[in-house]
């Protein structure tokens, strides 16, 4: 049975005479000693009224002397304490207790604040009794005294609803004793080192006691009691509940990790699993994350079309991207990620889809909620792990619902709160912005690369000048795909273009500009630029293209023209000739190639650094380099040796060193290439070409030069026939003589000297025929009785193409006739 304490006889007194409540006594001070205010509590200590006092010195009521330097020392000082003798008006000394305040308040003068508490105010015994009432009747913490020896003596009301245990059933027992737990044996370590160093100790536990569902927090203050003669008696204990503010901070600390957590990668399923793994064990037991099926490749243009609705039957269909639970393999799961299932309209998830708001559940019930539709066993997992409390909170962001989050609790007894809720909502809406960020960036990166694959050769072109191989590799960063593109042209007189370029920007929008520019390049290869015209002409598309769509008039949002209007792109042509084996070569700002000879050799080629296009007003250059047949020609673009891992110097010493080991293939050593050289996750797309040089075979050319008269004209045809008949081609022979025939005819009416005549023989046969004239023929309808005008017009007809290409001594007009029998 509770004994009976000091304070319950104190309480049963009479309460304390609030009649007549003695003032304090009050003055004002200023900062020149003079008295400005004087209250009711100072008239009736001392016997002045204010009419008798304001305005005086405050000296004159001081019946000591005070020395000047302590004067001093007092107006240097924010407050002060202690007793002065002042003079009764009635002419006696009073020993007063004066405390004094230096105030300085915004826009007023300086001046003390002087007060003294009443006199013979309280008593010893009084005070004692307050302090048994104040002890006992806390109810803001928990207090207990301990003797020397650690054993309990006193503990208050609000102790002893704490631990369940009256005041008479805890005294003399060790605090480690009340309750068998690791944190009161912590505290009790702490006790002793109050009792060794007599020094107070503070102490947070957290712990779960007797009759409670959570997990509670408290602020315990340790402190030495000591006698009046400072010796140390035991130890006192004050203990703060600080539970709600625990679990506030328990949920700012989930919300926390949320943000630092969930996110971290543009990818649907990993945000989603984020999302899972951040709220258990911390929030939930179980949680699941259920995505609408189509969600990661809906086109959602409203929140009307993209909301859910129930299937015909009432069900709401959605797909299981994550979960988590704090047992092992996920044990309350009956569905797998990636599976579809079918939530009844009156379930936990049917409703929040349903109403679009997050739904509580505090005390679920099995047989509350409609398991008709979906997996069968899901009401058997629900009673089998006995899942008390439901939280379904609809994942939306952007006005489109994607889909649900479902927290569930079997293994803490506590039930979901509002406060849960709050949170739940917190994380689920994050989360939701994140899967729709990743939704949205899937969606676009794939269409940009369909895009670009669209517009990237698919294979190379068969031409006899090089065996190629070639590597795309997309950027694996947030950014998307870039504008990197390569090309191989095939050229007349069996030469062939090698081009890689490099759009800044990425995303669809860079893949588009990259498509405009690489069908420019095509089209002005087609008329047989060389690589510095080309590149000037490109240039010129560039700068155009840039104004144009500054005045478009598109909205400042537009990302087209926000990219294009700082359009800035680099380009290497390249043009090898397997006849003469010369590869020219001009830069626009791209990095230079590497080659290889055949002996293994590697060097970079000395290629005149061109500006970027866009620029305009600057120069191009080429450069001329004999190859050898069998050399490597490696094309690139900056992401392979440059990125914030690596160098770019780092990054083409790589290069060079993968280049110069053994070669069994080009395709190999394309692959060898980008697992070597590039970091793991490259930041930029890498666009690669390798060429391996071929010469055509010096018994396969033919070339004469011909005077500018027109019986050559018959010897023209003759010296085609002796070489078609030479190289076994006679099926070719009499298209030869007539697309040369004509071709000579023109040049030696229409052009000038010197005319030269060349046979190519690969897989087609190509007639050229060259003068010193920059006039370009064209092909035009003759009249019915024209004696001329027929010319072009069957060279066309008698062959595969044709077509003019300037060289810097005039042009050459060439026809490519296919071997194949007509």
């Amino acid at each position: 049975m509770e004994g009976r304490r000091e304070g319950d006889d104190i309480a049963a007194s009479n309460p304390v005479d609030t009649t007549d409540v003695p003032l304090t006594a009050r003055a004002v001070v200023d900062a020149h000693g003079t008295i400005t205010e004087w209250g009711e509590g100072a008239s009736r200590l001392l016997g002045y009224t204010p009419a008798e006092v304001i305005g005086r010195p405050a000296a004159d009521l001081v019946d000591e002397k005070i020395s000047a330097t302590a004067l001093r020392r007092l107006l240097d000082l924010p407050s002060w304490c202690g007793t002065v003798r002042l003079r009764h008006q009635d002419g006696h000394g009073v020993e007063l207790r004066l405390l004094a305040h230096h105030r300085q308040a915004e826009g007023k003068p300086p001046d003390w604040l002087v007060l003294s508490p009443p006199a013979g105010f309280g008593s010893v015994q009084k005070a004692e009794k307050l302090a048994t009432w104040s002890f006992y009747g806390a109810n803001c913490c928990s207090m207990e005294t301990y003797n020397t020896d650690l054993r309990l003596l006193q503990a208050n009301r609000f102790s002893e609803r704490a631990l369940n245990m009256s005041e008479a059933e805890m005294r003399g027992f060790r605090h480690a004793e009340l309750v068998a737990h690791p944190e009161f044996e912590k505290v009790e370590q702490r006790m002793q080192q109050v009792l060794d160093t007599g020094e107070p100790q503070d102490v947070e536990v957290q712990v779960q006691v007797a009759g409670e569902i959570r997990k509670q927090a408290w602020n315990l203050s340790l402190y030495p009691i000591r006698d009046d003669d400072g010796v140390l008696r035991g130890v006192g204990l004050s203990a703060h509940d600080r539970t709600d503010q625990y679990w506030a901070h328990k949920r700012l600390q989930v919300l926390n990790d949320a943000g630092a957590r969930i996110g971290r990668t543009l990818s649907v399923t990993r945000t989603a699993q984020e999302l899972a793994d951040v709220a258990v064990p911390e929030l939930a037991d179980f949680v699941t994350v259920d995505l609408l099926p189509d969600v990661e490749r809906a086109e959602m243009t409203s929140p009307e079309a993209a909301a859910p609705g129930p299937t015909p039957k009432g069900t709401y269909l959605l797909r299981r991207v994550a979960h988590q639970s704090v047992l092992r393999d996920t044990a309350e799961a009956v569905l797998s990620p990636g599976d579809v299932d079918g939530y009844a309209a009156h379930s936990p998830t049917g409703e929040c889809l349903a109403t679009g708001r997050p739904m509580l559940y505090a005390e679920f019930a099995a047989e509350s909620a409609d398991w008709s539709v979906g997996h069968p066993g899901r009401e058997g997992s629900v009673r089998h792990f006995g899942i008390h409390s439901i939280m379904a909170v609809p994942l939306k962001a952007r006005g489109h619902t994607l889909g649900a989050a479902v927290f569930l609790r079997h293994q803490r007894p506590e039930s979901f709160s509002e406060g849960d809720l709050l949170l739940a909502e917190e994380i689920t809406a994050r989360a939701a912005l994140c899967i729709d960020n990743a939704r949205r960036f899937t969606r676009e990166r794939d269409t940009a690369l369909a895009l670009q694959k669209a517009l990237l050769p698919q294979k190379l072109p068969a031409q006899p000048a090089v065996e190629a191989a070639f590597r795309y590799l997309p950027a694996d960063t947030l950014a998307g795909v870039g504008g990197d593109w390569f090309d191989i042209i095939p050229l007349s007189g069996a030469r062939v273009a090698l081009v890689v370029g490099d759009v800044v920007g990425h995303g669809v929008q860079a893949s588009a500009i990259m498509g405009r520019l690489r069908t420019a390049v095509r089209t002005l290869a087609d008329i047989d630029l060389s690589p510095d015209e080309l590149l000037t002409h490109l240039d010129d598309l560039v700068i155009r293209l840039s104004a144009d769509t500054d005045g478009d008039g598109g909205s400042p949002g537009d990302q087209t023209a926000e990219l294009a209007a700082g359009l800035g792109a680099t380009c290497l042509y390249a043009v090898y000739d397997p006849v003469s084996r010369i590869c020219t070569l001009a830069s626009a700002g791209h990095p230079v190639p590497a080659v290889v000879s055949p002996g293994g050799a590697v060097r970079f080629l000395d290629v005149p650094a061109g500006p970027p296009l866009g620029l305009g007003g600057l120069p191009f250059e080429t450069a001329e380099v004999r190859l050898p047949e069998g050399s490597l020609l490696a094309l690139y673009t900056d992401g392979l040796v440059e990125s914030r891992e690596q160098a770019m110097d780092e990054g083409a010493d790589r290069l060079l060193s993968v280049l110069g080991g053994p070669v069994t293939s080009l395709d190999d050593l394309c692959d060898a290439v980008l697992a070597t050289v590039p970091p793991e996750h490259p930041a930029d797309d890498i666009a690669l070409l390798i060429a391996r040089t071929q010469a055509l075979d010096p018994r396969h050319v033919a070339s004469w030069d011909l005077p500018a008269d027109p019986a050559v004209v018959a010897r023209a045809r003759k010296l085609v026939t002796a070489q078609l008949d030479e190289w076994g081609a006679r099926d070719v022979t009499f298209a030869a003589e007539l697309v040369v025939s004509e071709l000579v005819t023109n040049a030696i009416r229409h052009a000038e000297a010197p005319i030269r005549l060349r046979l190519l023989r690969d897989r087609h046969l190509i007639c050229e025929v060259s003068d010193a004239s920059n006039t370009a023929p064209h092909l035009r309808r003759a009249r019915t009785y024209d004696e001329g005008g027929r010319g072009l017009l069957l060279v066309a007809q008698l062959s595969r193409g044709w077509g003019t290409r300037h060289t810097g001594t005039g042009k050459t007009i060439w026809a490519e006739l296919a071997l194949d029998p007509l």
